[in-house]
């Protein structure tokens, strides 16, 4: 497989981008589960993979994050209907996703020298060393940055220096990278961090808008329809502003 014919993508953030579609609780309101059901946008394809906990590539399933996003019960995200959208649009050779969102985290927690940072970034590293080519970082979080006003107005700072520092480490200083407007949030700050995200003017970095897709009961993540939307959104992004013409 020549470098050119895998197109890598990274997955990052926070439960959104991890996934939580189809996770429900069950009567007794103590354990979580995922329902199982998997939307055809979100079927597996063979020439779809991801990249495991464990450093290998496999064939990709929902959830991805399974074994990433551990303490929590993943179900449907955006990373399957992306994919697959961009299947149908544009010829792909093998697309490989890189799963690395860690719900209920904030974004100091993806400050360099953090655990979830240096994490993404050796998963990154290491997800080209049998070839390929990292072509995008999508990113949803900051849902666990509205609590209180100083977190919502460093957040711009902050996502800045991600970006930043993400672009050093994989030696990639235009990555493109698109992030998720937040929909919802677990405070009062959530226009805040909202401005921020959708305001940002760093070059090849573009924002699509969560708000209006459907939330589950909780309020706070979005259904398995809205993850289908989000996916197939994050492609339209992605197709418009960096795939070759």
């Amino acid at each position: 497989m020549s470098k050119s014919d895998k197109h890598i993508f990274l997955l990052s953030g926070q439960s959104n981008m991890a996934g939580r579609g189809g996770v429900y609780r069950d009567q007794q309101q103590h354990n979580q589960h995922w329902d199982g059901v998997i939307p055809p946008e979100c079927q597996p394809h063979h020439n779809v993979r991801r990249f495991s906990a464990e450093l290998h590539w496999q064939q990709a399933h929902e959830p991805l994050h399974a074994d990433i996003d551990t303490k929590k019960v993943c179900g449907v995200g955006p990373g399957m209907p992306f994919t697959n959208a961009l299947r149908e649009r544009v010829v792909l050779g093998v697309t490989g996703l890189v799963p690395c969102a860690v719900g209920g985290t904030a974004i100091k927690e993806w400050a360099r020298g953090e655990k979830l940072y240096e994490n993404m970034v050796k998963r990154a590293k290491e997800s080209v060393k049998d070839g390929g080519e990292i072509k995008c970082l999508l990113w949803y979080q900051g849902e666990s940055d509205t609590s209180t006003q100083h977190d919502a107005e460093a957040y711009q700072v902050n996502m800045e220096r991600l970006i930043a520092n993400v672009r050093e480490d994989l030696g990639l200083p235009s990555l493109p990278i698109i992030q998720v407007a937040i929909a919802s949030g677990d405070g009062r700050y959530m226009e805040k961090v909202r401005e921020a995200q959708m305001g940002m003017k760093v070059p090849n970095v573009v924002c699509v808008d969560a708000k209006g897709l459907p939330l589950k009961d909780d309020n706070l993540h979005l259904t398995t329809g809205a993850q289908v939307k989000l996916g197939h959104m994050l492609a339209d992004a992605y197709l418009t502003h960096f795939a070759p013409s």
